[in-house]
């Protein structure tokens, strides 16, 4: 999994540096396609449920599971990128939420509060505590900033399938919930909106955007549960990166 994973952080790195105005959601999809061909690897969401293209790509009210097409992000967009590979049948996934050119200040704060949340997110997913810890860990920060969580979509368990039991949500009670145990590897990855946390499915059957057409934000990344903590297998570099 730690080797997909440094191929999705690939992925995710080339296409946050494309990002520009003028750039269209294939040109994205363009780039990841080429690192999972020259790593060898498999796009863990092409031909899922039959899903047509290797990443997802949101764009300002699109919360995940956009399809990149012909659309050219402008100055002024946020948009999410949401990646994942297979090496030797292991999976892998993570988000990033990217801005094009210059965003309105609530756009850069969206992004980085989401950011943070999943920091938080990860940070509570210590062996011995409780997936509710961990939701209630992203869902109390977010709702200080004044944001909402989505509810109708959540983390999951990943490994040699993609999704996983448990599911895990951005929203919970400490102390509720599964318990964190050695071992357990799963996805955390908060969508955030600046309105409600109400979502509908537009008629591609795939993009979930937000019900009240406010902006949304997403960050995802995966990690192994350990003993001396939370391993994230996401993360470039040579190593995995521990949550401080």
């Amino acid at each position: 999994m730690r080797q997909a994973g440094l191929v999705v952080a690939e992925m995710l790195e080339r296409c946050r540096a494309a990002v520009r105005p003028g750039v269209s959601t294939k040109d994205l999809d363009a780039i990841a396609a080429e690192v999972i061909k020259r790593h060898g690897a498999l796009s863990s969401f092409y031909g899922y449920y039959g899903y047509p293209a290797t990443i997802c790509t949101s764009v300002n009210d699109e919360i995940v599971h956009g399809i990149p097409g012909p659309r050219r992000l402008r100055d002024g967009d946020i948009v999410g990128i949401d990646a994942g590979a297979i090496v030797d049948g292991w999976h892998a996934d993570a988000a990033i939420t990217v801005p094009v050119g210059k965003v309105a200040p609530e756009a850069a704060k969206l992004i980085a509060v989401t950011e943070e949340a999943l920091r938080r997110g990860i940070a509570a997913a210590q062996v011995g505590k409780r997936l509710g810890d961990v939701g209630a860990a992203v869902q109390s920060y977010v709702e200080a900033q004044r944001y909402s969580v989505v509810r109708n979509y959540v983390g999951h368990g990943i490994g040699q399938a993609m999704h996983e039991e448990p599911q895990v949500p951005n929203y919970g009670v400490p102390e509720r919930g599964l318990q964190i145990r050695e071992g357990l590897c799963i996805a955390i990855e908060p969508m955030v909106n600046v309105g409600g946390p109400t979502t509908r499915v537009l008629d591609d059957h795939w993009t979930v955007v937000t019900g009240d057409g406010s902006l949304s934000a997403h960050f995802e990344h995966t990690l192994w549960c350990t003993q001396a903590g939370p391993v994230v297998l996401t993360a470039a570099g040579s190593s995995a990166a521990a949550a401080a």
